[in-house]
């Protein structure tokens, strides 16, 4: 299956790059992954009429931290980045380095008279093992110091650090937001529960899993790089129930998505469990629990366009975001939304 398959062209100013004032006023296309049938809805708030009673909303806890520090190098003053992917240890990061080429182990970074790091070690992918040395609490001193790391691709300055959280956000870890869930308000979320809607939560803390660019023509040589996810058993069987009483199990987001394959036994239940899940969904691929999936629109050549065109057919996939685009849907992370669903 070659990389080149996912791709579409997309008009830059199609790239949303700020949020809406209401987060549910953006469009939302409900798409049909059976026969490719599209309905416009143009406020995401009218996802109710699409919700049943006895469905379950799997909805990802994860918060962002801000994990992009800039700092410079202790012994040539050249500046550098970081961008905090995953805590190892209490004070020890992998974390991902630009420049990566000349960031040597042993090198210190400065990034206030209260915090430095030192790097430690270089990972198989080429990323940096860190460890800061600080004065103080280190989440308060990143609270001050870091910056959201927010996509390159978004270009104007985020003026309230919470539009890139969700309302439910909750356990501190990832570098990029779930953004499927960044539609919904507490009274959106409300309103689904009067309806009969479950809500179950699980964590997957974002990082280069979801967000690492495919760098081979066979995307069947593309290597995840791991998360770390975890989910209660009071969630798992919440999910477990919907799914046995026929309800439908819609996931809000692709990283909700990607932690329920990864959490799914072969009878299809769901177990309370935590740990790493490297797992890549592409077309073939069986979802053994998701059957509609809530999500936004993606870069071309994404693996999330590669999971959403295994949800519905790469061809619906395809077809949906050439609508999307004459529409003048907005894209990626501030952007509207899709529902892939059945009717």
């Amino acid at each position: 299956m070659n990389l080149k398959d996912f791709y579409f062209d997309l008009p830059e100013e199609l790239i949303a790059q700020t949020p809406l004032n209401d987060r549910t006023s953006s469009k939302l296309m409900v798409l049909n992954k059976a026969t490719g049938e599209i309905k416009h809805e143009e406020k995401f708030s009218n996802i109710l009429d699409y919700l049943k009673e006895g469905d379950c909303l799997v909805l990802n806890e994860t918060r962002v931290i801000p994990a992009r520090l800039f700092g410079k190098r202790k012994h040539t003053g050249a500046n550098i980045e970081f961008l905090l992917l995953e805590r190892k240890t209490k004070d020890r990061w992998e974390v991902l380095v630009n420049p990566g080429r000349k960031a040597k182990i042993g090198d210190i970074v400065i990034f206030s008279d209260k915090l430095e790091a030192e790097i430690i070690d270089i990972t198989d992918g080429g990323n940096r093992i860190v460890e800061f040395k600080y004065q103080g609490i280190f989440e308060q001193i990143l609270d001050e110091l870091g910056q959201m790391p927010l996509p390159p691709y978004i270009k104007e300055k985020l003026e309230d650090r919470e539009r890139y959280q969700t309302v439910y956000a909750k356990n501190e870890g990832s570098c990029a937001a779930p953004t499927a869930g960044l539609h919904f308000t507490e009274e959106l979320l409300s309103k689904a529960k009067k309806k009969g809607v479950h809500i179950a939560k699980l964590t997957l803390h974002v990082g280069l899993g979801t967000f690492r660019p495919v760098k081979v023509d066979n995307i069947l040589e593309h290597k995840m790089h791991s998360e770390y996810y975890m989910i209660d058993e009071e969630n798992a069987d919440i999910i477990n129930k919907c799914k046995k009483n026929g309800g439908r199990v819609i996931a809000v987001g692709t990283t909700s998505a990607r932690t329920l394959e990864s959490v799914v036994d072969e009878q299809g239940f769901v177990k309370k469990s935590s740990g790493y899940t490297d797992i890549f969904i592409y077309p073939s691929y069986n979802f053994k629990i998701v059957d509609n999936l809530i999500t936004n629109f993606h870069l071309p050549e994404s693996t999330l366009i590669m999971l959403v065109s295994a949800l519905a057919n790469k061809d619906i996939i395809l077809n949906a975001y050439k609508e999307a685009i004459k529409n003048n849907y907005r894209f990626f992370s501030f952007g509207d939304a899709m529902f892939i669903t059945k009717w």
